[in-house]
């Protein structure tokens, strides 16, 4: 029986409780009444200021000790545990202090995008002729428009022009021509987040992408000579590499860095890119695969479509140039990307940068029909290499800059607003959230751990939580967990999301116990030593894996 129970029968019948005799002064027993409430009252706001049933108020052990020695105080992070199908969280520390979450980010952004978009969801690419087909051959242009495949990449890109190829096609004229325009983007600088323009994971987005951009560089090392090879995928045409690098025995730590990277870029069709290593590799740190990116879209595009192109027997004559789509025509091919349900899987379990920011822009125009864009005059093009010129009326732009907004193109503004309405309509308020492009890749971006920790909790409970949980990596299994906690009672048992910059390193996502129980865990560091802290973060896995 309750506290209360025993306290609200003793208090309306007293005389009963010590002498059997349940008879009483009306007067006294609304007397008896009112005192009950008071004491009730008071009790209750008594309870506010105690702990909830089962709410640690302070560091499990473990934890508090990894991060003593670590550096790293209390007030520099943010921690939510929560069982699943409990009222009340484990624990919580600092858990309503907006932090920068790192690619733990990516989580809400592809939460949303499986329930906006749904898990089929799939992009297109098109191909057009700008031009007449007579036999095989297009006289005149070829246009490829995308809308934001986040895995329009080196096979699916081959796949692209094998059916293409298929279709008869052999010989094109006139120009490849590139449309870009359904995403409307102001310009940007990849190296303006950390100086680091050439690192695959500054891409920018684009509505169309291909291969992400990158070089694969797999650099293999050769102990007989002393050396390292190098084999570059995709090797193209335009790219001159010199490779320098001596092979030594010193272990492998910061292996990017060692390796002298020096880079220079050509301007126009008939610049060239030059990429020269004249550092050392460490033989420890056995084949690694640097991923660079250092062409610029229409000679990354134009270089790998003539290659493949020719690889099929095909024949293309012309240059390569960015312009719209030509408008009121079928496309010659249609592209159709993977279902969401596997980008999403390449977003969280490799924190793939670019990736997300495709899909966040995606958001803000919803599962809608695509509408057909304003369509340049016919006498506009943009010649590769300079500037955006119209020779008659208004254009529509390729860059976000232009005088005649599209409400069927996607912006970083419709994206946010399609987020913010999607967490309103699930009852999810999280004030202190700050959006900036869904990727986490980014200094401004916030949200507090205790809110990433309900968002967590609403994911359990959606349709789509069974594709949502398996995007996750896998501890000790895969993804950016496959190196962390092998040895530990925890792995295998937990699908964690990670995040790391500088001075920020978090981790979210869900714990199976040792009982079966499942929990949700979110860990936020946000300190100059923040990197330091992932014996911390190991720690409370176990802790939350044993059972508290």
């Amino acid at each position: 029986m309750s506290l209360f129970t025993l306290l609200e029968n003793w208090l309306e019948n007293p005389q009963k409780n010590l002498t059997g005799n349940s008879l009483g002064n009306p007067l006294r027993t609304s007397y008896r009444v009112a005192l009950s409430r008071a004491i009730k009252w008071a009790l209750c706001s008594l309870l506010v200021f105690l702990p909830l049933p089962g709410l640690a108020l302070d560091l499990p052990a473990p934890v508090k000790y990894a991060l003593a020695q670590a550096g790293i105080p209390r007030s520099a992070v943010g921690i939510y545990v929560h069982e699943t199908g409990a009222g009340q969280p484990l624990l919580a520390i600092n858990a309503g202090v907006g932090m920068s979450p790192a690619s733990v980010m990516k989580l809400l952004t592809t939460f949303a995008g499986l329930e906006l978009l749904g898990p089929g969801y799939a992009w297109k690419t098109e191909l057009y002729a700008d031009g007449i087909v007579r036999g095989d051959a297009l006289h005149g242009n070829l246009v490829i428009k995308g809308y934001g495949d986040p895995r329009l990449n080196l096979e699916n890109f081959w796949l692209l022009t094998r059916r293409l190829r298929q279709t008869g096609l052999r010989e094109i004229t006139g120009d490849l021509v590139l449309d870009s325009s359904h995403f409307d983007l102001p310009g940007s600088d990849s190296a303006a987040f950390d100086g680091r323009p050439y690192r695959a994971y500054n891409v920018l987005p684009e509505a169309l992408m291909v291969n992400y951009r990158t070089l694969a560089l797999r650099l293999l090392p050769q102990p007989e000579s002393r050396s390292v090879r190098i084999v570059v995928d995709p090797l193209l045409p335009s790219l001159d590499l010199k490779n320098s690098l001596t092979l030594t025995n010193r272990a492998c730590d910061d292996w990017k860095d060692d390796l002298g990277t020096d880079i220079q870029s050509g301007t126009g069709l008939d610049g060239r890119v030059s990429v020269t290593f004249k550092g050392s590799y460490a033989l420890g740190c056995g084949e690694k695969t640097l991923f660079l990116s250092v062409h610029d879209t229409a000679r990354y595009t134009f270089d790998l479509f003539r290659q493949l192109w020719e690889q099929q027997g095909g024949v293309l004559r012309g240059s390569v140039r960015r312009s719209a789509a030509p408008g009121g025509t079928v496309p010659l091919e249609t592209h159709q990307s993977p279902p969401l349900t596997d980008i999403v899987r390449d977003i969280n379990k490799f924190s793939n940068n670019t990736a997300a920011r495709q899909l966040y822009l995606t958001l803000g125009l919803g599962s809608e029909p695509l509408r057909e864009p304003q369509v340049m005059p016919a006498s506009f093009s943009i010649g590769y290499g300079n500037d955006r010129a119209a020779k008659s009326g208004t254009i529509l732009s390729l860059d976000g800059t232009g005088e005649n907004p599209d409400p069927s193109r996607a912006t970083l503004a419709k994206s946010e607003t399609a987020i913010r309405q999607w967490l309103a309509s699930r009852q999810l308020v999280f004030p202190e959230l700050i959006l900036e492009n869904g990727s986490g890749l980014s200094r401004n971006e916030r949200i507090s751990a205790g809110h990433m920790g309900k968002l967590l909790l609403a994911a359990f409970q959606s349709h789509v939580m069974p594709e949502f949980v398996s995007s996750l990596p896998i501890v000790a299994v895969d993804g950016t967990m496959k190196k962390r906690l092998s040895r530990s009672a925890v792995a295998g048992q937990a699908h964690i999301k990670t995040g790391l910059l500088e001075g920020v390193k978090t981790i979210a996502g869900y714990v199976r116990d040792k009982s079966g129980r499942r929990s949700i865990v979110v860990f936020f560091i946000n300190h100059p030593r923040a990197e330091s802290g992932q014996a911390a973060m190991d720690a409370l896995l176990d802790w939350v894996y044993e059972g508290r």
